[in-house]
């Protein structure tokens, strides 16, 4: 059996891996909900935007469970805090990931125009909300969370909904937002026929534009505005352990090892390069970049929150870390054999699903089913 703090480590990179597996998938799904209504201009072209994710939605949001799962048993703290504090924040991202489904099924219950709207408009809603949401929660993290323990262990939440959607905040989310519409765009001009493809193709390079003005700006406010939290030298598993905060704190692992500078820049890179081949018509590459953007993004954010999980902005010396946060040895080590057993069959599935299903949806196919949709 590895030792705790090696298991510690490699469940930290697994809920990393699940995060960033889940905003690779759904995240295209949330990137396409919240443009398909402007890049299709009728019915059956917004039609065969929305058949390029149906079929696969429900099966990318597997990986939103299984990190909540991993969460609930490798980070029982974190979950305990997180889901008891943040109860209003997660409610409303809920809602809105149910209002997809409902909008699937109600959008084609009618033939009316004004009925299609309405649940296209829903649509957008449910795509937007989230890939805005998923951005202001990790910049609260970096804001800090102020809750505390009491004498009993437990969570003690002091603030409110609107206490959450503070600057910094709300530009990550608007980070996430951009990266998660440049990456839905180019799914959506990868998969779809003419003239779908080409107004994807514009929305993403746009986007592309605006997530490397925020993603850049938003690293300079960590360098040179935010306060960060470092902890002091001592014992990482102590709750009475020293936090100090400073200006920039939370560079601090890539100044200690500056090798890591190059999952940042990876992400910007991979966000310009999608921008180039989507206007030299090469949407497959343009997509493999724009996940590479994603995956480097979220990678990015976890480098340098380590060995924080949940910071605490009103008592510092309450937050969550790595260390102090996970389950027990043994537990964690029956779920990495678990998990040893059961990934592998989760991606090879997924890969067979993108197999089957690759090729472009196009409006003349669309015609061959009548108005069954």
């Amino acid at each position: 059996m590895p030792d705790y703090d090696t298991l510690r480590l490699i469940w930290w990179l697994i809920l990393g891996a699940l995060l960033i597996g889940f905003a690779l998938t759904d995240g295209f799904d949330l990137g396409v909900g919240a443009i398909f209504r402007f890049v299709g201009r009728s019915d059956e072209e917004r039609r065969a935007l929305l058949e390029s994710i149906e079929p696969v939605w429900e099966g990318n949001q597997v990986w939103f469970v299984l990190a909540g799962g991993a969460t609930f048993a490798a980070w029982p703290r974190l979950y305990a805090a997180s889901f008891s504090g943040l109860y209003l924040a997660m409610f409303v991202l809920l809602v809105a990931l149910i209002l997809r489904p409902v909008a699937f099924n109600f959008r084609n219950k009618r033939a009316d125009r004004g009925w299609r709207e309405l649940w296209d408009w829903a649509l957008c809603v449910a795509g937007t909300v989230p890939a805005l949401l998923f951005g202001v929660a990790f910049g609260n993290l970096f804001c800090g969370i102020p809750y505390q323990f009491d004498a009993l262990a437990r969570p003690v939440y002091g603030g409110g909904f609107f206490n959450l959607l503070s600057p910094f905040a709300l530009l990550a989310g608007l980070v996430s937002l951009a990266m998660l519409v440049m990456h839905g765009a180019s799914y959506a001009a990868l998969k779809t026929g003419e003239p779908m493809a080409a107004r994807a193709a514009r929305v993403a390079r746009v986007s592309a534009l605006v997530y490397l003005t925020l993603f850049v700006l938003a690293g300079l406010w960590l360098a040179f505005a935010l306060v960060g939290q470092r902890i002091a030298p001592g014992s990482p598993d102590s709750l009475a352990r020293s936090v100090t905060l400073a200006s920039g704190a939370w560079l601090d692992n890539y100044r200690a090892h500056p090798r890591l500078w190059l999952v940042p820049i990876a992400a910007l890179a991979g966000a310009a390069a999608n921008w180039g081949l989507l206007g030299a018509r090469r949407p497959l590459a343009a997509f493999l970049l724009s996940g590479l953007t994603v995956a480097a993004t979220i990678l990015s954010a976890g480098i340098a929150l380590f060995p924080f999980l949940l910071p605490s902005s009103s008592h510092p010396q309450d937050g969550l870390t790595v260390w102090n946060a996970a389950s027990s040895q043994k537990t964690l080590f029956i779920m990495l054999v678990t998990v040893a057993i059961f990934l592998p069959l989760v991606l090879a599935y997924t890969t067979w699903v993108f197999r089957t299903l690759r090729g472009r949806i196009t409006l003349e196919e669309l015609h061959g089913h009548g108005d069954q949709y």
